[in-house]
């Protein structure tokens, strides 16, 4: 990664973000994905009961916040499975490809573009989901929400690195895959394993602990680094302007 050029990572995220916003269909997906991943968990605590007792209690409001977690992982797996594939249907991947524009600095540009709405997206829903709890949910329930620390602390902390997994799960099928609505099924595959975590820490075989939180997020942290990695060798740009994959000597 060594002699990237900033300006043209930033050139090629502003350029990103642009196409966002004159696609209806991405704009339209960032506005209603996120609302209904808010509805379910609001819906969830206030249905919740305040006469359960504290541990059962916390055990009612551990699922709606780690559903949202799964926001991290949809939006963005959807996007980056766009990022190349996309770009090749509609014709404009050979222009870019032809200036001077390393592989590396296309990979981050791009994963950047994708990782910059979906973070800030799915904070800002944890945000609204917070501030709806404490303004209008049961005292009771209010307090074993804000009191569930490690969960809180794995929404916030989790939200950048399962959304950097997805990315780079959505870029490799982009970068092998040849139409635009197989990406996006085969970019799906990257929420199967966030969503046994969730299902596993939702039945109680992991318990929710601060120790727990930055184990797994250190392990992610890892794995997000290795996978970027492996998708920066898998970038062939003879292959993907010509169709034939390059020929070394």
């Amino acid at each position: 990664m060594m002699g990237l050029d900033a300006t043209r990572v930033r050139a090629v995220v502003r350029k990103e973000l642009l196409d966002y916003r004159r696609k209806r269909s991405i704009v339209v997906s960032m506005v209603l994905l996120p609302l209904l991943f808010l509805v379910e968990p609001v819906v969830s605590i206030f249905l919740v009961t305040p006469l359960d007792s504290g541990s059962a209690l916390d055990n009612y409001v551990v699922l709606p916040l780690l559903y949202m977690l799964l926001m991290a992982v949809v939006m963005p797996s959807t996007l980056a499975a766009f990022t190349v594939v996309g770009e090749r249907e509609q014709g404009t991947l050979e222009p870019l490809l032809t200036t001077p524009l390393r592989e590396q600095e296309f990979i981050l540009g791009k994963a950047a573009a994708v990782m910059i709405p979906s973070v800030a997206l799915s904070y800002l829903v944890y945000g609204l989901f917070l501030g709806a709890v404490a303004l209008f949910a049961h005292p009771a329930v209010a307090s074993a929400v804000f009191h569930d620390g490690p969960t809180l602390l794995a929404l916030f902390l989790f939200a950048p690195l399962v959304a950097g997994w997805s990315v780079v799960v959505g870029m490799a099928v982009s970068v092998r895959a040849s139409e635009v609505r197989v990406a996006q099924q085969l970019g799906m595959l990257a929420s199967f394993p966030i969503i046994g975590v969730v299902l596993l820490l939702a039945v109680g075989v992991i318990h929710p602990t601060f120790t727990v939180a930055i184990e797994f997020a250190a392990g992610l942290l890892v794995i997000d680094v290795l996978a970027l990695r492996i998708v920066s060798r898998m970038f062939d740009r003879e292959r993907l302007v010509t169709g034939a994959k390059a020929t070394r000597a």
